[in-house]
């Protein structure tokens, strides 16, 4: 208790002042740190949680008077907000690094978010369509005079982002291979007179996202033909422009309607792609590739549900060992008896 005491009594002894509260100090780390560290996209959406939580709540407190007992009030507020586990703990992580460089400073003498508990992950079920739905989809987005982004989505697994991104020259026809290189997003940007938003193209959202994927021979001769009538370098073009993932949205939701289709989003394309490999033999590994996850762990996470088939199929391989042997006991028992 002596040691401990003296070391603290030092940690006192050379703290560096600081005189502002929470507030100041996270908007000071957001624009000298944070926007140094991620990408726009990343710091736009770092900003909103800022913004719409932390400023909020922590209003007015002395940033060297937060402790643990604190961050864990925080944290059950968020979950009052019936918000997610997985955002719960995304805002978390800002908190927590926001802390960090503010103990390396000197500026409180260890980080309050050490030793706080976070609510369980939670893994929701992904929606996708079946081949019913799948076909009546198809059957709307063929339609289009352009390539669609939706037959893109299903057959290739490429998230919206990716697809806005996507140019002719990543599509590789002799070697039939898509090169996934860039992804297209809107995201806030706050002035001092008005917020506004802005179109970037950026790398995709992980290395693990910069990825290859085999075309296969229907989609290969969809693009051809679509490729003859191309008005610009993007393969989903509007006017010879890039088509933004909000324009993509907003049109998917309207040939969804005319499909007869509900409660779809997106995103639910990928999840497809994903589901209809599954069903069709494809190994959880290549898989985790395929839709540029950062580990295999994530894809059996997240498609634990539609490897359903291929776990029955594991179970008949040892039901037809057990009767494989029980047959050979019966015959074993009857050569004895016979012998006896």
């Amino acid at each position: 208790m002596i040691i401990l005491k003296a070391k603290y009594a030092g940690k006192q002894n050379f703290q560096n002042i600081y005189y502002g509260d929470f507030p100041d100090w996270v908007l000071f780390w957001r624009e000298k740190y944070l926007k140094k560290m991620v990408k726009p996209t990343t710091f736009s959406v770092y900003s909103g949680v800022i913004n719409n939580y932390l400023l909020f709540y922590f209003n007015k407190k002395r940033l060297n008077k937060i402790n643990s007992a604190d961050i864990q009030e925080f944290i059950e507020y968020l979950e009052n907000l019936q918000l997610s586990s997985g955002y719960i703990r995304n805002i978390f992580h800002i908190l927590k690094i926001c802390f960090r460089e503010a103990e390396k400073k000197g500026y409180i003498n260890q980080n309050p978010c050490i030793g706080v508990t976070l609510p369980k992950t939670k893994i929701k079920p992904v929606r996708s369509l079946t081949i019913k739905e799948q076909r009546k989809l198809e059957l709307v987005a063929f339609q289009s005079k352009s390539c669609s982004p939706i037959i893109l989505a299903l057959y290739s697994g490429m998230r919206i982002g990716e697809i806005s991104g996507l140019k002719w020259d990543d599509i590789d026809f002799d070697k039939e291979i898509i090169h996934v290189e860039r992804t297209v997003y809107r995201i806030s940007k706050t002035t001092d007179e008005k917020k506004k938003t802005q179109l970037i193209e950026g790398s995709p959202k992980t290395e693990s996202s910069r990825r290859i994927i085999p075309l296969s021979q229907n989609l290969k001769k969809y693009l051809l033909a679509k490729k003859k009538e191309r008005s610009c370098d993007y393969v989903v073009a509007e006017k010879g422009k890039v088509t933004e993932p909000r324009l993509i949205n907003y049109r998917f939701k309207r040939l969804l309607r005319i499909a007869g289709l509900e409660n779809v989003h997106f995103h639910s394309l990928k999840h497809t792609f994903a589901t209809r490999c599954l069903e069709n033999g494809a190994d959880i590994a290549s898989l985790s590739h395929l839709l540029g996850h950062t580990s295999v762990k994530m894809t059996l996470d997240t498609y634990t549900d539609s490897m359903l088939e291929n776990r029955r199929a594991a179970i008949s391989a040892v039901d037809y060992l057990l009767s494989s042997s029980s047959q050979q006991f019966i015959e074993i028992e009857k050569i004895e008896k016979n012998a006896g």
